[in-house]
């Protein structure tokens, strides 16, 4: 396994965590199930453990991928750009849940504004991993990419085919004449 094989086992990761942290987090709010929250608070410390994977294995993963015919050299830096964001993000959310964590374990009064301030946070953070996931899907997904439309197809003999309907210009949809 390389690093760009690695780099996209792992990204995935924080995003989805944080998606699931969210989830329990809301789950814990109105259960009232302080077990709810807490696991929610792990999660985004483990998601960002997974981003801190996801950014150590990012640059040999540019490197490899700048070597492959069709990748852009703007797309990888965008994707990075973003990347950095989001690592931060998670890192923050990561130490926020623990200060909250904490805060929980100790009914401290200033308990509950956490943890509305860690949901928001954690909320805001996905929002932004959306960008990040796209971002990163567009160096090698150009049919994911804004403006992007499909290249025309030719038949076996040269004609251009519409891809709306899949029919040939010379081609006759004969169905709707009675025979």
């Amino acid at each position: 396994m390389n690093a760009a094989h690695f780099h996209l086992l792992v990204n995935h990761f924080p995003i989805f965590g944080l998606i699931f942290g969210i989830l329990i987090l809301i789950s814990g709010f109105l259960f009232r199930q302080s077990i709810l929250k807490t696991t929610a608070y792990v999660i985004f410390a483990v998601s960002a453990l997974g981003a801190f994977l996801a950014m150590r294995s990012g640059d040999e993963a540019e490197d490899l991928a700048e070597q492959l015919p069709g990748v852009s050299h703007q797309l990888i830096h965008n994707h990075e750009e973003h990347a950095e964001t989001f690592f931060w993000m998670t890192i923050g959310l990561a130490l926020l849940s623990l200060i909250t964590l904490y805060l929980q374990r100790q009914g401290h009064r200033l308990e509950k504004a956490f943890q509305v301030l860690t949901l928001v946070l954690a909320l805001g953070t996905a929002a932004y991993s959306s960008s990040v996931g796209t971002s990163g899907g567009e160096i090698r997904h150009p049919e994911i990419r804004k403006g992007y439309t499909l290249p025309p197809t030719a038949n076996d003999e040269g004609e251009e085919r519409d891809h709306k309907d899949g029919v040939y210009p010379d081609q006759h949809d004969d169905s709707d004449h009675e025979h």
